[in-house]
């Protein structure tokens, strides 16, 4: 039996219609908004109205009936062009509304996911803190039952989409109790999730940070002052949060992994463009043999790239363990968008250090990749595990 690669014909015609909204509507305006470090709502309401943000979600909760394999094959069109756009859908669907889909009790999905579906909401996760990165077992974020409430304490920084216009709900990872002293964790603290709508009481948004990169996206730092929510707002079972974001960041990998492809497949397209149009030296730098061999490297390693994500949403959506697989693609991928991003660079020569051409902001925008969703480090760890050798 012969493997077939080829996108189904409505993937197909879902990449070719995100990749011409994202040359002719993202990518004469991004750079402005880039700029500026605005966030692109026109963009992004056009992107809601595309349907983008319920790509993976069902149609009775006002998503598009499709998978993860539809939303990676969006991210990497729009990542091609601008990775600020692509990140604000990748943690509108991935960190802000799929804990809700997988979580959420009925009258949560019904509450929250036809507004996160059609763009007209955003949602974020809080996750990381200003003393627990990668160490996310470290919370020491509280939540407080007192009555018919959860009383929230503490801060989250590094968060995606918490500080928009039309930011709706932020899931916290909160230390809701600990574990019996007797059992074999020792007394670890127990992780919940819990929603807490935006323009809650002693929640407070931080001034958007000044980022090297993906500077029209939205991140922010968050802090939690007595914050009161009902006990309605537990995200699935108490105590049960530790395990929900390592599945979310699971899935998420796949998502980077797909945007870290088009930002490496934008570093050939921008490439390929200038080597054609440059002239030194009496004739196009394409001729050359060192700028060939270049172009040809960073093909191999973004095609590579897109078979490796697409591997793991494959596994994914057939219901298959794809952790390991998750892990190598998100690996792989972010490290090869840092290497293109260096060579797209390098290639443009002077004009790459301009912010007037699409590689700056690209080699700007690359190196995160390999830190945010867990870092190179984190993923070697975890391969290493899944082989065994841990």
């Amino acid at each position: 039996m012969s493997l077939d690669h080829r996108l189904p014909d409505e993937l197909e015609e879902l990449r070719r219609t995100v990749e011409a909204f994202a040359h002719d509507v993202v990518a004469p305006k991004i750079g402005e908004y880039y700029e500026q470090h605005a966030f692109p709502y026109e963009i992004v309401q056009e992107m809601g109205r595309m349907g983008l943000f319920g790509l993976p979600f069902p149609e009775e909760y006002g998503g598009m009936g499709g998978d993860y394999l539809a939303l990676g094959v969006a991210l990497e069109e729009l990542a091609r062009v601008d990775s600020s756009v692509a990140i604000t859908l990748e943690a509108g669907v991935s960190l802000g509304a799929m804990p809700v889909y997988h979580f959420g009790t009925e009258e949560q999905k019904r509450a929250w996911l036809p507004k996160l579906c059609s763009g007209e909401m955003l949602g974020a996760f809080g996750l990381t803190e200003p003393d627990g990165g990668s160490d996310a077992g470290a919370t020491r974020t509280t939540a407080v039952r007192e009555g018919d409430d959860w009383v929230i304490n503490g801060s989250k920084c590094f968060i995606t989409n918490s500080g928009t216009d039309i930011t709706g709900l932020v899931t916290v990872t909160a230390v809701t109790g600990r574990k019996a002293a007797s059992d074999s964790s020792g007394g670890s603290p127990l992780i919940s999730s819990i929603i807490v709508p935006s323009g809650t009481p002693g929640f407070t948004v931080g001034a958007p940070y000044s980022k090297v990169g993906w500077n029209a996206s939205d991140t922010r730092e968050l802090s939690f002052s007595d914050v009161r929510v009902p006990a309605a707002n537990l995200l699935g079972e108490e105590g049960r949060g530790y395990a929900q974001f390592l599945r979310i960041l699971d899935e998420g990998r796949i998502a980077i992994a797909a945007l870290a492809t088009g930002l490496a497949q934008g570093c050939v397209d921008e490439s390929v463009r200038y080597a054609k149009e440059r002239h030194a030296f009496g004739r196009a730098i394409g001729s050359n043999q060192a700028i060939q061999f270049k172009l040809a490297d960073m093909e191999m390693r973004a095609h590579t790239s897109r078979l490796s994500w697409r591997h793991a949403a494959s596994k994914l959506v057939h219901g298959e363990p794809f952790k390991k697989e998750a892990a190598l693609a998100k690996l792989y991928s972010s490290e090869i968008a840092v290497d293109n991003a260096r060579e797209a660079t390098q290639i443009h020569g002077g004009y790459g250090f301009m912010n007037e051409y699409p590689v700056a902001r690209m080699w700007r925008d690359a190196k995160i990749l390999e830190i945010g969703e867990g870092t190179s480090e984190v993923q070697r760890m975890l391969i290493a595990r899944e082989l065994g050798v841990v």
